[in-house]
């Protein structure tokens, strides 16, 4: 028997590279009182066979930060610790062998520029001359990152647990972990097969195992188990010490130097999963049979980039599993469904290179209760019902796993596990020739082809096919009417006697208003930084509405529910399915919603900003006056067994109006002519409602207390250290699609953190933050001189602040 304690404030199961990484931020923040659990012994999972690169640049500002810090972290591991963690900064390439795969690269070159990170493109024969074992006959060009590199994945994480029991961490190997012990939906102990252990927090970082621990606390965690094969050469003569890390996406492989040999892997288009039915109790320092027949085809491509491989000696192979998620990105965070619960896992065979940065943030998250910046991409809480069958996350995994490789092109949907949830009116909207995108497994319509247009998104990182059909839809929007089917909205309500106090404490808005009112709002972390960015209808004294973005349905859910005051009697409930949502929206939308309800619609009896339960073509629902296009309109809220008649008798009232089906991407295109903000692009938890020009929408000069409110009184009249902007490209031929880099007099000051076409402007319009170490307000934006960086290209741009489409707002209050 092993010594367990009794009790320890927080407990680690999972003793790979994060729970470590996460203990031995733990112990440097100075937190002692944890206890690392591990099954067998340390490292004895996924993170032993792991190949070991080290990349850092990602879409994402904050996880390509998130890696730049696990690099600087085992920049000085070894010294600190003592044990050596074979990590070098040998650099990256990366190769390009089509001209669309180059405009990727260059694209990305740009991206690592915007976040400030070093990435070098370079000719074929510059890169051959890095890597002088590979044939260059089809190569484009290449591009090298200089601080990338590779590192000995058991050795890190040994290090990393020496570290953290320099700082008094306590690590306990061969224990089962049994159960998760709670009460009243917070975790309060671990049960494991040497006795009962009290936690006041539990971190879950066991990989593949995490899923099925998780349920032991009530947790979904979407993620499976694959097989990932690469193989170890002998020596081979010319490879170097130093020889660069090098990734060929469009032949599916990777390559490091290993003892003077070649690591190769690779993903195949054809993935194979590992335990469809759990993951086995037991698999310590093991290794799946070798598939040498699914993985030939990789070797080939291999052998045709560096010939040498066909001659060299096989060390040894590799078929490990890893835990892969549905949408590539690895997941951390607090538990949505339990309190006390954190997680840490599912890394996609980048674990080590997410290693470092991911345990800094978890443990922050565990210690402080929030990240230390916004990680939404990695958040658990981006995931929704549909990922609690493992069939369909297997599924949706084995096609983000094929896709490691593909071309990243701009608007692609993934098509596997679809069609899921449907709204009632997908049948109708299909007919009409809707293409539909998906979101938390939502079928949504995207844009609608013609008669003669084929139905289906063609890829490419030119102007894409469905382009003149939006414009369609944008035209229709500002000229006539249209109507979108948002039923994947998400819908809550907040019920009780302190409904009201609950909400005017969480909502930075004024959200006491009558019934019959709605109230556009932020709900704030403490640091100000936006959290939600929805809609409040007061529906009674004791009932409110709140509708919300679809992909942030667990996120809202989550983050009202946790700050609902201790005491106040105020219950969240998730009503989404409910109601379908048409939006019906235009210059004459009043007049075909007239011909349908003896309801006043009048500005005097149903003004901007109201909520009304009207009766529309034989059903009672609420309608909201609300736009996030710019145009006269209504949200309406119809219970799901009325949307099929209520839309037909919409369409037959809007025939002689002009009135048409439209998609989000005509969405996307109006709101970005209207300014309108957008929760995971402009606006997040790193930014305040006064940095993104929201501050008329916070009472601010009321003295009601809120979450946030300190921190933007001490953000106010002093110069921010960004604010959001507006971007102008006159060029059509010119194409943004955000991470752009901004220049301002020459130096760099940021990128786009959206971005796309307006018809009714006729210009490529883009947002982002004017960055600067001394502050910037609204005199030091509008002085600069502005050039955007696209695809390593600069190009000229005009700033802007106001709305380009009436900023007046007169039209939706028409």
């Amino acid at each position: 028997m092993t010594d367990l304690p009794s009790s320890a404030k927080i407990i680690i199961i999972g003793g790979g590279i994060v729970g470590c990484s996460t203990a031995y931020h733990l112990a440097k923040m100075g937190l002692s009182d944890v206890l690392v659990l591990e099954r067998g012994k340390l490292t004895s999972g996924s993170t032993w066979h792991a190949a070991g690169l080290v990349g850092q640049l990602r879409t994402n500002a904050n996880i390509t930060q998130l890696l730049g810090y696990s690099v600087a972290l085992y920049d000085r591991l070894e010294q600190e610790t003592g044990l050596a963690t074979g990590w070098k900064r040998n650099g990256g390439l990366r190769l390009a062998c089509n001209q669309e795969r180059w405009t990727e690269v260059k694209r990305q070159a740009t991206t690592a520029t915007s976040f400030g990170l070093e990435m070098q493109l370079l000719t074929p024969r510059e890169a051959q001359d890095l890597w002088p074992l590979m044939q260059i006959e089809d190569v484009v060009g290449a591009a090298f990152l200089p601080t990338d590199g590779q590192a000995s994945p058991s050795d890190i994480a040994q290090s990393l647990a020496r570290g953290a029991r320099q700082g008094g961490v306590t690590f306990r190997e061969g224990i089962t972990v049994t159960g998760i012990e709670g009460e009243g939906g917070v975790a309060r102990a671990v049960l494991t097969d040497q006795g009962r252990i009290q936690a006041e927090k539990i971190v879950i970082c066991a990989g593949q195992w995490s899923r099925e621990i998780g349920r032991m606390a009530g947790v979904n965690i979407p993620l499976v188990s694959m097989q990932h094969q690469y193989l170890i050469t002998e020596r081979i003569e010319g490879v170097t010490p130093n020889l660069p890390t090098l990734r060929d996406p469009d032949r599916l492989t990777y390559w490091k130097e290993e003892v003077g040999g070649l690591v190769m892997g690779g993903y195949e288009p054809n993935p194979k999963p590992w335990a469809n039915t759990g993951a086995t109790e037991r698999f310590e320092f093991q290794l799946l049979e070798n598939d040498l027949d699914h993985f030939e085809p990789l070797m080939a491509l291999a052998i045709g980039r560096v010939p040498a491989m066909e001659r060299a000696g096989i060390k040894q192979f590799i078929n490990g599993p890893e835990s892969f998620t549905p949408d590539g990105n690895f997941i951390l965070g607090a538990a949505p469904e339990t309190k006390g619960v954190y997680v840490g896992c599912g890394f996609n065979a980048f674990g080590i290179a997410s290693g470092g940065g991911a345990g800094m943030a978890l443990a922050e998250w565990v210690a402080r209760g929030e990240p230390p910046y916004d990680l939404w991409a990695v958040d658990i809480r981006r995931f929704g019902r549909n990922t609690l069958d493992t069939g369909w996350v297997r599924q949706r995994t084995m096609e983000a796993y094929a896709k490691h490789y593909a071309m990243a092109w701009p608007f692609e949907e993934y098509q596997s596990g679809r069609p899921l949830r449907r709204s009632p009116l997908y049948d109708r909207l299909k007919a009409d020739g809707a293409v539909f995108g998906e979101k938390l497994g939502w079928e949504r319509p995207n844009w609608f082809a013609a008669q003669g247009e084929e139905p289906r998104d063609v890829y490419t990182y030119g102007r894409q096919n469905w382009f003149e059909a939006v414009g369609r839809e944008h035209r229709a929007a500002r000229e006539a009417a249209v109507l979108f089917d948002q039923t994947s909205f998400a819908k809550f309500t907040v019920t009780g006697r302190d409904a009201e106090a609950a909400l005017s404490w969480i909502c930075a808005n004024d959200v006491p208003k009558q019934p019959g009112r709605l109230v556009y709002t932020q709900m704030l972390n403490r640091k100000g930084g936006i959290e939600c960015d929805l809609t409040v209808a007061r529906l009674a004294a004791d009932s409110f509405y709140i509708v919300t973005g679809t992909g942030f349905a667990t996120h809202d859910f989550d983050w009202i529910g946790r700050n609902i005051p201790d005491g106040l009697d105020a219950r969240i409930a998730d009503v989404t399915s409910q109601n379908a949502v048409l939006v019906l929206m235009g210059p004459k939308a009043r007049d075909v919603l007239a011909a349908l309800t003896a309801d006043d619609l009048s500005n005097a009896g149903f003004p901007f900003g109201a909520a009304r339960l009207i009766e529309v073509a034989g059903a009672r629902l609420l309608a909201l006056r609300v736009t996030y296009v710019g145009e006269l309109g209504w949200e309406l809220h119809v219970p799901v067994e009325f949307a099929l008649t209520v839309y037909d008798a919409l369409m037959a009232a809007g025939a002689g109006h002009g009135l048409v089906n439209a998609g989000y991407r005509a969405i996307e295109s109006l709101r970005l002519e209207k300014g309108y903000r957008a929760w995971g692009g402009e606006i997040g938890p790193d930014h305040s409602p006064l940095m993104a020009g929201l501050g008329w929408a916070v009472k601010l000069k009321k003295d009601i207390p809120f979450l946030g409110r300190e921190a933007l009184l001490e953000q106010a009249g002093r110069p921010l250290p960004r604010l959001l902007a507006g971007f102008t490209v006159a060029d059509p031929s010119v194409i943004l699609l955000g991470r752009e880099t901004i220049y301002r007099d020459g130096r760099r000051c940021g990128w786009l953190a959206s971005a796309g076409w307006g018809y009714t402007a006729g210009l490529n319009i883009g947002y982002g933050y004017v960055r600067h170490p001394d502050g910037v307000d609204r005199d030091h934006v509008l002085s600069g001189r502005y050039e955007l960086e696209v695809a390593t290209e600069r190009v000229e741009a005009r700033v802007f602040m106001e709305p380009l489409y009436d900023p007046r707002m007169e039209r939706p209050k028409a």
